[in-house]
């Protein structure tokens, strides 16, 4: 071999050498240049606790409520995850039977970053599978509006406090770095026996009163809106509202109706809202083209009735409250007392004037300059939490696009010119 070869082979060994003891190293690591990388999440997790002889697949929502409002009926919220255990999984051996359990399934949550969350959920009850008349199938699609809440003989659940029912804050708190650090734990609880739901969702049409158009003009009257139970059978969606419910707000439980602006008129249940949608079409609602019910960082600032802006989005909502006079009748027994338990009612009238908010601030609604052109919705939020908003996906050029037999009613919108 000569002196240039034997050089050559010793190099190689050399560098294989030097190989060999690098890949007995662990590699470096350096942050990553990638923001969602570099993220450090935890995890939220527990047991589902089931008692019920009705079957049917869990459904657990997390809300977020430091970014995000609070979930109906507090709030206007959508969740930020969803998570369902399947009924083989939660009822086992006893998914044929109407055995009331107690039965548990783990869940679970990853990806959660630090901070306040609520868990919330539904059993999608399959009563056909037990032998139920009229049977109830599940009809849970997070995907629309009128498929992604709870109906008629459903069974509510959430974590809560076990000494006074209510929902718990859950908190995913930091350690010393900094890193978010696991929940778990954590129980959700169902209960047929407290928490089954007594009525559909508030499902509507709308009607002008008077026979007017949808039209509010600025300057103009006040505009009445007649909203009655809609029927829909369509498709995936099987809504049989008879009636609203209706009752006082009492929220500290104390037997009397609740005044939280102290105007001398009792604070009822459903509350309403007429919000501006997008200028383009479809169902997104303005400023909040991502739908994930938290203002847009780049959405208008519209001018304030002051003159002034506030430099933030806003969150446009047109002046609007329930026509109280025969919601207050229905609600006062034969001896004019305030009867404080839900009452059925065939039919709501909606004020609307020609006033818009900015309700960012739910709290201290600001008026705006004028009335902000477009399209606007109506939305119901009942008592139980359950919701209905029209315009929906059941408008008929919207329900053509995905496959479901369209209701011309759902199509209705309010307009200012």
């Amino acid at each position: 071999m000569s002196r240039t070869s034997s050089f050559k082979h010793s190099a190689l060994v050399a560098l294989a050498s030097s190989l060999l003891v690098m890949g007995c190293e662990s590699p470096s690591v350096v942050p990553t240049a990638d923001g969602q990388q570099a993220l450090h999440t935890a995890r939220i997790e527990g047991s589902l606790v089931v008692q019920s002889g009705l079957r049917g697949n869990a459904v657990v929502f997390l809300y977020d409520v430091d970014k995000r409002p609070l979930p109906p009926p507090q709030g206007s919220g959508r969740p930020v995850a969803f998570t369902v255990i399947p009924a083989a999984q939660l009822f086992g051996p006893a998914l044929g039977t109407n055995s009331p359990g107690p039965f548990t399934a783990p869940f679970a949550f990853s990806l959660v970053g630090a901070g306040r969350y609520m868990l919330r959920g539904f059993l999608d009850v399959d009563t056909c599978a037990t032998g139920v008349t009229p049977c109830h199938v599940p009809d849970f699609n997070p995907w629309y509006g009128v498929t992604s809440e709870p109906n008629t003989g459903d069974i509510g659940g959430a974590a809560v406090d076990l000494t006074n029912g209510q929902p718990l804050v859950l908190e995913v708190t930091k350690d010393a770095e900094g890193h978010p650090q696991p929940l778990t734990n954590v129980t959700v609880s169902f209960s047929q026996a407290t928490a089954q739901v007594p009525v559909d969702r508030p499902a509507f049409q709308v009607t002008v009163a008077g026979g007017g158009d949808n039209t509010l003009a600025a300057g103009g009257p006040m505009k009445v809106l007649r909203l009655t139970p809609q029927v829909v059978e369509a498709g995936p969606v099987m809504q049989r509202p008879k009636a609203f419910l209706v009752s006082y707000v009492d929220a500290n439980r104390d037997g009397v109706p609740d005044d939280a602006n102290r105007d001398g008129v009792p604070d009822v249940w459903p509350r309403v809202a007429v919000r501006k949608l997008a200028e383009a079409p479809g169902l997104l609602e303005d400023n909040d083209l991502d739908r994930d019910s938290v203002l847009d960082v780049d959405g208008i600032d519209y001018l304030r009735a002051d003159g002034t802006r506030d430099g933030k989005p806003d969150l446009v909502v047109l002046a609007a409250g329930l026509v109280m006079d025969p919601i207050i009748a229905a609600l006062t027994d034969e001896n004019g007392q305030p009867r404080m338990t839900p009452v059925p009612l065939a039919e709501l009238q909606v004020g609307v004037q020609p006033i818009a908010l900015d309700a960012s601030d739910a709290a201290a609604p600001a008026r705006l300059d004028g009335l902000p052109k477009g399209r606007y919705s109506v939305v119901l939020i009942q008592s139980t939490g359950q919701t209905w908003r029209v315009p929906n996906e059941l408008a008929p050029p919207l329900a053509a696009g995905i496959g479901i037999p369209g209701v011309e009613s759902q199509a209705f919108v309010l307009e200012v010119p």
